[in-house]
């Protein structure tokens, strides 16, 4: 189907804003669970988007991104980020295992969107025949669902790279001795940028390849569409 900027826009903000939304509100939880109520006390324990919306992060560069890939002719892709976690490791209980399991709270949260907008595609095709043509509401839950899984998935596969600050990192660094990881963090401030010139130079989608593909196949073969 082919969609205007504007219509794709539409279709794309419901699984864009619950994508970043549950990934972060996944990690402040699984964070209040381990011990620190850092992101807790500042509301970040929710599933309304407003307080994990960075405005040109979740806003601008989103909009600039898909506007840049609709007028050059290229399929529609989203770069953008939301307003960080706060998160204190040295109120974990135990700080190694629960770096872990926050790092990959963020992840799992938008694997199990992706299942739901799975779901959500196979009802869509399970109840028309095949003879009748989609309503428009079906049609716009089947586009939804469809970018839904896929903006799940590029996040699952962004964020397990391990380049801090990304989710992978966490993971990284916890298996890590502390001076050796207190090193590999000093990336931190260079991660965005090295993000970048791995998109200006085409090598992102190279790397996270693999892994969204692996991921698909699962949702694919658990939902069964």
């Amino acid at each position: 189907m082919n969609l205007s900027l504007i219509q794709t826009l539409c279709v794309m903000i419901i699984p864009v804003i619950f994508a970043i939304t549950m990934h972060e509100a996944a990690h402040a939880w699984v964070a209040k669970l381990c011990g620190d109520n850092t992101a807790y006390l500042q509301g970040r324990v929710t599933a309304n988007p407003l307080p994990h919306i960075d405005l040109v992060g979740t806003i601008v560069v989103p909009l600039v991104t898909v506007m840049i890939a609709s007028f050059s002719g290229m399929s529609p892709f989203l770069f953008g980020w939301a307003k960080p976690v706060p998160i204190k490791p040295d109120h974990f209980r135990s700080w190694r295992r629960d770096q872990i399991f926050v790092s990959l709270a963020g992840p799992f949260a938008n694997i199990v969107m992706a299942l739901i907008w799975a779901f959500a595609v196979r009802f869509v095709l399970e109840s028309h025949d095949g003879q009748q043509a989609l309503s428009a509401f079906s049609k716009f839950v089947y586009l939804a669902g469809s970018y839904g899984i896929m903006i799940n998935l590029v996040l699952v596969a962004l964020n397990l790279i391990p380049l801090p600050p990304l989710d992978g990192s966490g993971v990284i660094t916890a298996l890590l001795p502390v001076r050796l990881g207190d090193t590999y963090n000093r990336l931190e401030p260079y991660g965005l940028w090295i993000l970048l010139l791995l998109i200006f130079t085409g090598a992102l989608p190279h790397i996270m390849r693999p892994t969204y593909m692996l991921f698909r196949s699962c949702v694919r073969y658990l939902v069964g569409y």
